[in-house]
């Protein structure tokens, strides 16, 4: 049990250090909750700093070997998080092959980042980020319909989307491109233009058209805070309210984004999750007038 609480009190601490927008929606979520999304966090994290570490082979095997220990095919880790990750996943009923899935997409920036198509994108968006949407939907606590993991889905897809415009200078800075050639095409670019730092004048439409694809799938999951437990609501809300924010940022920056980082000031984060944790207490008492009502 000491290990336990100990685990806990780690994964706490790296969240708290490293999440940045994760860490300010997730305050809200009510204690056990929200040591949950610590535990994943941890394995997130994991798996994100070993595929920057030492070169690709030596990469891969530790991302392997990380995706063994998570599916209980090797029991022994150094992370002191894994305790924690595992009461986490058991308490919360997780399926373990989202862990899987987000280790297959992290493989997929170690075999190179080009994409042909948005559907291919698509593919990869969903490896890294819906499943982390699937994963959190099962903290959260939900209605359990199909529909309503395919509105967390389409979340990470807009989380990522964002994430993409927000960073194509600095992933362009590292050898990646992530916006598909396909696309790039119609916008009279390449993704060796980027590479060389030379986005060229169009850059700034195709900053736009893309933001309006993540808008879309926001909207796809317009619903979603509505189909969560009600102590999770506010912590959802403010997660789509701060990433939706950082997407307005892009879009008003323009071709500017490749020259300045698309963010959120600190009075902007809080002003976001004031409103959502207004909003998560309108439901609350919406729900409790329907309960009386009865």
């Amino acid at each position: 049990m000491k290990s336990l609480v100990a685990s806990y009190a780690w994964c706490r601490r790296l969240t708290r250090s490293r999440a940045r927008n994760f860490y300010f929606a997730i305050r809200m979520l009510p204690a056990p909750r929200r040591d949950a999304m610590c535990a994943v966090y941890a394995f997130f994290r994991e798996c994100d700093d070993l595929s920057d570490e030492g070169q690709i082979q030596e990469r891969r095997e530790g991302l392997e070997r990380w995706r063994r220990v998570v599916l209980g095919a090797e029991p022994d880790s150094p992370s002191p998080g894994l305790e924690a990750f595992r009461d986490a996943t058991r308490r919360y009923e997780i399926p373990v092959g989202h862990f899987s899935d987000l280790i297959d997409g992290t493989l997929m920036d170690l075999d190179g980042t080009r994409y042909e198509t948005f559907q291919d994108l698509y593919g990869y968006c969903y490896r890294v980020a819906s499943t982390v949407g699937l994963v959190c939907l099962r903290i959260f606590g939900f209605d359990a319909r199909p529909e309503t993991e395919k509105m967390a889905e389409h979340l990470g897809i807009a989380f990522q989307l964002t994430n993409i415009l927000r960073d194509v200078s600095e992933d362009a800075a590292m050898g990646r491109v992530y916006l598909p050639s396909e696309i790039l095409s119609e916008f009279g670019m390449t993704p060796e233009d980027l590479l060389a730092g030379q986005p060229g004048p169009a850059f700034g439409d195709l900053i736009r058209h893309m933001a309006s694809r993540a808008r879309h799938y926001y909207e796809l999951a317009e619903d979603l805070p509505e189909r969560v437990h009600p102590c999770s609501r506010p912590a959802l809300l403010a997660m789509r309210g701060i990433y939706r924010g950082v997407l307005g940022k892009v879009e008003s920056l323009g071709s500017e984004v490749w020259q300045e980082r698309a963010r959120l000031g600190l009075a902007e984060k809080l002003w976001v999750v004031l409103l959502a944790w207004i909003e998560g207490l309108r439901c609350r008492m919406r729900r409790l007038w329907e309960g009386l009502a009865r």
